[in-house]
């Protein structure tokens, strides 16, 4: 298993290996969706009263293409209310490059790309 999850990180973004399931996959003519639901590991591991409520809309991500095929990666983020204090809780994801719908690492190969 351990094989896996590190060839997974080579093709996929590392931290939707680590803290997302793959929950199903779609492939479209020339384009595959890959969906992911982030696990119910709460953000701060000490406190006991988190309590997941559910996930938030769904943000899609174009990633690089694999094997001649456009991938796109749905990503559902999970929420926690704190029950003392009814605070909302959540992961703070940088999951796609600022103006972009693309992931961070494939907009860095694309702006590399076109210097030349």
């Amino acid at each position: 298993m351990e094989n896996y999850l590190d060839f997974l990180k080579l093709v996929l973004p590392s931290f939707l290996v680590d803290y997302f399931d793959i929950v199903k996959s779609e492939k479209k003519h020339e384009v595959l969706h890959l969906y992911f639901e982030e696990r119910n590991t709460p953000p701060r591991s000490s406190s006991s009263t988190l309590m997941s409520k559910g996930f938030h809309k769904e943000v899609i991500i174009q990633d690089f293409p694999l094997r001649g095929n456009s991938v796109y990666l749905h990503v559902k983020r999970r929420r926690w209310t704190d029950q003392s204090s009814g605070e909302i809780i959540q992961r703070d994801w940088n999951l796609v490059a600022q103006g972009t719908r693309m992931t961070q690492e494939f907009a860095a190969f694309l702006k590399e790309i076109s210097r030349y």
